[in-house]
């Protein structure tokens, strides 16, 4: 069976932020519901419902991607969800498409070091050499541009 046929149709499971973030959860290690709701609302500030979460493991253990094990809780019992090998690729699968879009979306913000070339993400150090504005990770890399710059000058 392929990867894809494995994961049919999770584009329309996975149709919304709560459900991924779900995912993100379950993806950090074994837990159980109330333990997901309780980490979604510190984490996002916001309420999931258990009316989204319960059906959601269900169709993801229905699918595969989930397993889970019985844990006993004084005279009750815990039902403890972890992926499974397939749910594991599902979200290294997921994370990297997400990956891709905040990388679109904070393209805009990025700089580049003129000096060592890492990615800035707001905050550069930014002089003014040559009349001309130029952003930096940090002062020291500016420095160290201007000095690799007097030298090539002297070089001439």
């Amino acid at each position: 069976m392929t990867k894809t046929a494995k994961t049919g149709g999770i584009d329309e499971l996975i149709s919304d932020f709560s459900r991924f973030y779900t995912l993100t959860i379950l993806y950090e290690g074994p837990t159980h519901g109330y333990s997901i709701i309780s980490q979604f609302k510190k984490r996002v500030k916001k309420e999931i419902s258990p009316s989204l979460v319960y059906p959601f493991l269900q169709q993801l253990q229905d699918k595969g991607l989930v397993k889970y094990t019985i844990e006993p809780v004084g005279e009750k019992e815990r039902k403890i969800f972890e992926l499974t090998e397939e749910g594991r690729e599902l979200c290294t699968c997921l994370f990297k498409r997400f990956a891709g879009l905040v990388s679109i979306a904070i393209e805009p913000s990025l700089s580049v070091c003129a000096h060592c070339g890492c990615k800035v993400y707001e905050g550069a150090y930014k002089e003014v050499i040559d009349g001309k504005e130029i952003a930096f990770c940090c002062s020291h890399c500016a420095a160290s541009y201007k000095e690799c710059k007097t030298t090539a000058k002297q070089a001439k």
